[in-house]
């Protein structure tokens, strides 16, 4: 019985360990998300930027007319 005990005892101090790690993980995983997110929508707005300041005349796949 006290045998079983232990194994019971260190079976969960070895899933409360894992459950740390995966937390940690999943917290470092969530602040990438969150700089890749605002990156985005940086470049997102860089984008609209350029397409505000472009010409209506050409379009991105138009060839200029010196060509």
């Amino acid at each position: 019985m006290e045998e079983r005990l232990i194994q019971i005892e260190s079976k969960l101090a070895h899933q409360e360990y894992l459950l740390d790690v995966l937390n940690q993980t999943v917290y470092k995983q969530q602040i990438k998300i969150d700089e890749l997110d605002a990156l985005c929508v940086a470049l997102a707005k860089r984008l609209a930027d350029v397409h505000a300041r472009t010409p209506d005349s050409l379009s991105a796949n138009e060839k200029p007319p010196h060509y």
